[in-house]
């Protein structure tokens, strides 16, 4: 999925905990115009008309400009009466019949991604367990950006070196081949540990068939094909594989170190290993890692 389709489905799942969270009738946003200074209102939950649907907010202009352009909340008691925006909106926002609204940017590596909307329609103050609430669901969306952009970044990294992988770390001769072979372990483990962050089910499942693109194939009528891990039993070997500790790995993967080991011991036992090498041993040779 590309990074705007999946910045808006974000925003959408965002709008639907917004409008929970704090009680606000009337909820909308969208994200900014890559290369532009505007944004571009398209997701909505609670509106009544489409006075403001697809209506493109210049950075600066109007309440939701003015979280653009200063890269913080904004918020508004009486929209059509504020001293404290520009009103280039005021026809669409009335039509609405919008008083109170707050705008909240999306901030990604410093830069506004997009912003998120509540709004009464009733003048009165928003309240501070309000704004709280909201900047928290922004907050939310900005780490699921983040991890998106990352996982993209991996896999444009990734793919050549899955290209040049070959068939396994000792099918070749040359002295590269062992350093190569270790850029493609690192990056295996990289996707799996960013794997299961990923909430988009179509940018996780390419994540992880390029994982598989990354094992070499088993010998033919090798008996470490029947071998089967779980997902997490895999997360973790890749870990240790690396060389991290229990601790690195519970670390690193969000579980209790207790987890972890519960894992490796079932790890273990599924690939015949004593120890946490030969599994690893073990594994390799299954075609689980690289």
């Amino acid at each position: 999925m590309a990074a705007d389709a999946a910045g808006t489905v974000e925003i959408r799942g965002a709008l639907a905990r917004l409008r929970r969270t704090t009680g606000l009738p009337v909820v909308f946003g969208g994200l900014v115009e890559p290369g532009r200074q505007r944004m571009r209102i398209s997701e909505f939950s609670g509106a009544a008309g489409l006075a403001l649907r697809g209506l493109a907010v210049t950075s600066g202009n109007g309440l939701g400009g003015k979280a653009v352009a200063l890269a913080r909340p904004c918020a508004v008691t009486d929209y059509s009466l504020s001293r404290q925006i520009s009103h280039e909106y005021d026809a669409a926002v009335a039509e609405e019949g919008l008083r109170s609204v707050l705008a909240i940017p999306v901030v990604v590596r410093r830069r506004v991604r997009g912003v998120l909307y509540g709004a009464l329609r009733t003048a009165q103050p928003l309240g501070d367990r309000t704004l709280t609430a909201a900047v928290q669901v922004a907050r939310d969306v900005e780490q699921a950006l983040v991890v998106g952009d990352e996982a993209r970044d991996l896999l444009t990294a990734a793919r050549p070196v899955a290209a040049s992988a070959g068939p396994g770390p000792d099918a070749g001769a040359g002295a590269g081949a062992g350093a190569g072979w270790e850029q493609v372990r690192e990056a295996h483990t990289a996707l799996r540990a960013l794997a299961p962050r990923i909430a988009d089910p179509a940018l996780r499942a390419e994540l992880l068939e390029l994982c598989g693109l990354l094992t070499p194939r088993p010998p033919e009528g090798s008996s470490g094909q029947r071998v089967a891990l779980a997902p997490r039993e895999l997360d973790v070997l890749a870990w240790v594989a690396a060389g991290a500790t229990n601790a690195a790995v519970a670390e690193r993967l969000g579980l209790r170190p207790e987890t972890v080991k519960g894992y490796l011991r079932s790890a273990m036992r599924r690939l015949g290993a004593r120890t946490r090498g030969e599994a690893v041993v073990a594994a390799r040779r299954a075609g689980l890692l690289p």
